[in-house]
C-alpha cells in the first residue's frame, strides 16, 4: 500500500506544556524532533505535515539525511493575533520587554504573534520567504493556549484575507485551527483551504464546506490522549477544563463531517510524550468511517491537501516510491496500521527500501 501521511503534526512539541516549549532551547527541541520523526517512519509514515515550527532546516536535514524520518511539508511558524490561541505567554506574565506597533510581531518559537493587516502580511511574507509549503494561522480560542476562551474568534475578516490573498499571490494555501463552527463558517467563506480540527462543527457549516474547495482535519487522537492522562502529564489545569468541552462532541463531529460529504483528511496532533499514539486515531475514526474510508484519509485525501495528488498517497507509475509492505490486509483489519509499526515487514522512501518495525 501506499505510505501513510500525517497531515497534523507539531514536530518542536517537546511537552504538553505549550508555554513551556516556547522556553526550551533549540538545541533540546531539534533532539526531540528527530525522535519524533524517526518513530513516525518506523510506525509507517512517509509523508507529515507540521502545522506550526516545523522548519526548512529540518526538512532540509530530512531531505539530506542527516536526520532519519519522513518527508516534511512545513509552515514554519503558524500566526497568532496577540492574545491568540498561540501566544502562549500566561496571564501572571506582564513581558514587560514586549512592545508592539501595529506591524510587530513577538516570536515564540512554533508561533509568531502578529496584529493588523500590515503586520500579518509581514509575517505571512517572511513564512513564505523561509521556504513554508502553507501558512497556518490560528482563528478561534484552543485548549492548550492558557488565557483565551475556546470559542473565541480569533483574527478580523480583513486580516484574514489578507493572508490568504497573500499566499494566493505566491501559489499556496492557508490552514486555519478552528474549534466552534462560527470561526470555521468564517475561515472558509474568507478563502483558507484547510481547516483543523472542526471539532464543534455543525451540520449546516459542513453542508457549506462540502460545497467549497476546503478539506476538514479533525484531530481525534489528541483529545482522546489528552482526555487520559494529559493532566498527569503536564497540561495546565485551565487547559484540562477547556478540554472538557470538545471531548464529548468529538465522534459526533466526524458524523457530521461524513453525512454533509465533506472531504476529511487524517490528522493527529500529538504532543510531547503522546507522540507514539498515532495509532488511536484509527480506532476512533473507526466509529464512524469505513476501513477504506480511513485508507483513503491517510493516503490520496491527505496528497491531494497537500497538492501532491499523483504522487504521494498512491501506487502508480511516476509517483514517489514511498510505499509500506503490511502483514495482512489493512481494508479488513485496520489496527495493523495502529500498531506502532509492529506489522510491517518493509517499506520503501523515496525509493529506499527502509525497515520499518521498531
Amino acid at each position: 500500500m501506499p505510505g501513510m501521511i500525517d497531515a497534523h503534526v507539531h514536530v518542536y512539541a517537546a511537552e504538553l506544556n505549550l508555554t513551556r516549549v516556547s522556553r526550551r532551547p533549540w538545541t533540546y527541541l531539534a533532539h526531540y524532533a528527530a525522535t519524533f520523526l524517526r518513530h513516525m517512519l518506523r510506525c509507517g509514515y512517509t509523508t507529515v505535515r507540521d502545522t506550526g515550527g516545523g522548519d526548512y532546516g529540518l526538512a532540509a536535514a530530512l531531505r539530506d539525511g542527516l536526520l532519519e524520518g519522513p518527508t516534511l511539508y512545513f509552515g514554519n511558524q503558524l500566526l497568532s493575533q496577540l492574545g491568540g490561541h498561540a501566544d502562549w505567554r500566561p496571564p501572571e506574565e506582564d513581558d514587560h520587554g514586549c512592545t508592539l506597533c501595529g506591524c510587530g510581531a513577538i516570536d515564540q518559537k512554533m508561533a509568531v504573534i502578529a496584529d493588523g493587516v500590515d503586520g500579518v502580511i509581514r509575517a505571512a511574507r517572511e513564512q513564505l520567504r523561509r521556504g513554508a509549503h502553507h501558512i497556518k494561522i490560528v482563528a478561534s480560542g484552543g485548549v492548550a493556549s492558557p488565557s483565551d476562551p475556546l470559542e473565541a474568534i480569533q483574527y478580523s475578516p480583513a486580516e484574514i484575507t489578507a493572508i490568504v490573498e497573500e499566499c494566493a499571490r505566491h501559489g499556496k494555501y492557508v490552514a486555519a485551527h478552528c474549534h466552534p463552527d462560527a470561526a470555521v463558517r468564517r475561515s472558509v467563506e474568507l478563502g483558507v483551504r484547510s481547516i483543523e480540527h472542526a471539532t464543534l462543527i455543525e451540520p449546516d457549516t459542513a453542508r457549506m464546506v462540502a460545497r467549497s474547495d476546503a478539506y476538514l482535519v479533525p484531530t481525534m487522537a489528541v483529545i482522546f490522549a489528552l482526555d487520559k492522562d494529559g493532566a498527569a502529564l503536564g497540561l495546565p489545569p485551565a487547559s484540562v477544563a477547556k478540554l472538557r468541552g470538545i471531548t464529548r462532541r468529538a465522534v459526533e463531529s466526524l458524523q457530521i463531517m461524513k453525512d454533509a460529504g465533506c472531504r476529511v483528511a487524517f490528522g493527529t496532533d500529538l504532543l510531547g510524550p503522546h507522540h507514539d499514539r498515532q495509532g488511536i486515531e484509527f480506532g476512533i475514526r473507526r466509529e464512524v468511517f469505513s476501513n477504506a474510508e480511513i485508507l483513503r484519509q491517510v493516503t490520496s485525501v491527505n496528497a491531494a491537501l497537500l497538492c501532491a495528488e499523483g504522487e504521494l498517497g498512491c501506487v502508480k507509475p511516476e509517483a514517489r516510491a514511498d510505499l509500506l509492505l503490511v502483514r495482512g490486509n489493512p481494508l479488513g483489519n485496520l489496527e495493523l496500521l495502529a500498531a506502532n509499526g509492529a506489522n510491517l515487514a518493509m517499506g520503501m522512501h523515496g525509493g529506499v527500501p527502509k525497515h520499518l518495525a521498531v
